[in-house]
């Protein structure tokens, strides 16, 4: 039973985003994001700096939501935060400041995994969006995840592959930092392959068994391959960048088609939900939309504001909690590593 009444703050911190979200039952009011800029000098995320950032924003954060979503704090049914996965000193920040106001207001604090919201970002009632139906296929690819997540429900799923080392994100930003673009260097790699011919150079698959992921050995062939190609001709990079983005992209790609493939034929489910800050990926994202005909397939891909770390994805799964009164005490841990 719907109720028509409930208001869910959702805090988002587990690495270098500082987000707040605002939702009646399904639909978003507001969802303020604050990035961290500081990092891109340092060519990755420094812990100790997101966490000092965390605690600079976090105020003006949430103060600038409930203002969007014109909603007074008192008006607040429940508030959601990231217990985990994520930086241990990111997530204290949000954590800490959800029990505190929870405590304050005295209403409900919901404690929410990172990476199911990430899968649960569908059910946000958004215009011209479809909600997937159960039971589905998530593929949650990330800078820290790649995942096949099996959905039977909103709280039942079960991981059936994932990566055994590096993250599809990773492979992506240690690829562009190989090619001396600047971090977060994934973004940068997609514009440069919708340019370039995706079949100029053939980096090998890697053969893993089952439904697992291994982007490590890619990451060095790439490596390889460039400082090979540099003594040949030190102007290589230069010249050919466009179709070397566009190799490792197609390249990355196949593999995580070749795996959906593999999880559709075991499981015998056709419908396809991604997620996660990869999930942004033009090619990723043509590519699953032409799976729909060349296989038969149902794919969903979530609004772009939903797919990088934001709070509305933490909102859905706080109200989903929220209807089965599943609440936490103030005693409640973060944790970098979390039980999926």
């Amino acid at each position: 039973m719907q109720n028509p009444e409930v208001f869910i703050l959702a805090i988002e911190s587990s690495c270098d985003d500082t987000a707040a979200a605002v939702l009646h039952n399904d639909k978003v009011l507001s969802n303020v994001v604050a990035n961290q800029l500081i990092h891109t000098q340092y060519g990755g995320v420094v812990p100790e700096l997101a966490s000092r950032a965390h605690q600079q924003n976090i105020v003006p954060v949430i103060d600038a939501a409930l203002r969007k979503a014109n909603i007074n704090k008192e008006q607040l049914s429940a508030i959601a935060f990231t217990q985990g996965p994520g930086l241990m000193g990111s997530l204290l920040v949000g954590s800490s400041f959800a029990k505190s106001m929870a405590l304050a207001l005295g209403i409900p604090l919901i404690a929410v995994n990172h990476m199911h919201a990430h899968i649960l970002a569908h059910f946000i009632d958004e215009e011209g969006f479809e909600k997937p139906d159960f039971p589905f296929l998530a593929l949650t690819i990330s800078g820290g995840h790649t995942q096949i997540v099996k959905v039977n429900n909103f709280f039942d799923m079960t991981i059936i592959g994932e990566t055994t080392d590096d993250a599809v994100g990773e492979a992506f930003d240690k690829s562009a930092k190989i090619l001396g673009l600047p971090y977060p260097g994934g973004p940068l790699v997609d514009k440069n392959a919708q340019l370039g011919n995706p079949k100029a150079f053939v980096f090998t698959k890697p053969k893993v068994p089952g439904l697992d992921f291994s982007f490590s050995g890619l990451k060095t062939a790439i490596l390889y391959f460039i400082q090979k190609k540099k003594i040949e001709n030190p102007n290589f990079i230069d010249e050919n960048i466009n179709d070397i983005c566009a190799s490792i992209q197609y390249t990355i790609i196949e593999i995580l088609m070749d795996k959906l493939k593999l999880a559709v034929k075991e499981t015998g489910i056709k419908q396809i939900a991604i997620g996660g800050g990869v999930s942004a990926n033009s090619g990723i994202r043509n590519t699953l939309k032409g799976a729909e005909d060349k296989y038969g397939w149902k794919t969903y891909i979530p609004k772009f504001e939903y797919t990088t770390d934001n709070a509305a994805m933490i909102g859905i799964v706080g109200y989903q909690k929220f209807l089965s009164q599943n609440f936490e005490t103030s005693s409640v841990v973060s944790k970098a590593r979390i039980q999926f």
